[in-house]
């Protein structure tokens, strides 16, 4: 049996111009999780990550501390949802940045709004597919990497929705119950499914033991 290691991004850069753009202290996640599994001895037998900015930085910090990596096959089904395209759809005018902790809680108080009313299929985010094509993407990728490499070990790179849709695909759960997994998703956490040719199943969930040290446990952040 094999083991699917799903990870979330380090830090991006929330509130700027570009948010697909690891910050300093994103990076420097990526690496610590690089060296972290360099000291234990991991290594993968296939590499698989969404196609966004943040994902490929990250991939790349890990590979930093972790040489001799499989080549990476990037899948645009991992691909992270567009925020600002939902939370436009329910609050028309533009949003002050999240600069304050008011103004960073109203940012996902909208966009978990909206993520509910995407799921239900009550709006329709421009650019964006429905909920169910997300979905189903995630599904296919995951597929792909159970029938390709059930005895081997994978890293996939991506971000918390689809991590997130994915932990509640192998679980069972409503749609909605992504949305709680999502926001509390931590940037380069760690969630484990083992492979088996039959499914995948959920052993661990949203860790950080890569930042379990006294230099580094204050190093958890969100986006």
């Amino acid at each position: 049996m094999g083991t699917l290691y799903l990870v979330r991004h380090g830090q991006a850069s929330f509130g700027a111009d570009n948010y697909d753009q690891l910050s300093p202290r994103g990076m420097a996640q990526a690496e610590r999780l690089g060296q972290y599994w360099q000291e234990h001895g991991q290594s993968f037998d296939a590499v698989f990550t969404g196609t966004l900015h943040r994902h490929a930085q990250t991939l790349e910090g890990i590979a930093r501390q972790l040489p001799g990596l499989p080549a990476a096959t990037a899948l645009p089904a991992l691909n992270e949802y567009d925020s600002h395209a939902l939370i436009r759809c329910i609050h028309t005018e533009p949003l002050e940045k999240p600069d304050t902790p008011e103004r960073y809680r109203l940012h996902f108080r909208l966009l978990c709004d909206a993520l509910a009313q995407w799921m239900s299929g009550v709006i329709t985010p421009q650019g964006m597919p429905s909920w169910e094509a997300f979905s189903d993407g995630i599904h296919q990728a995951l597929e792909q990497i159970r029938k390709q490499h059930a005895g081997g070990n994978v890293l996939l790179v991506s971000s918390g929705g689809p991590i997130s849709t994915a932990v509640g695909q192998v679980l069972g759960t409503t749609p909605e119950a992504c949305i709680a997994l999502n926001m509390r998703l931590r940037n380069s956490a760690v969630t484990e499914f083992s492979i088996s040719p039959k499914r995948l199943m959920l052993q661990t969930f949203n860790t950080l033991n890569h930042l379990d040290t006294p230099e580094t446990r204050d190093w958890a952040t969100f986006a």
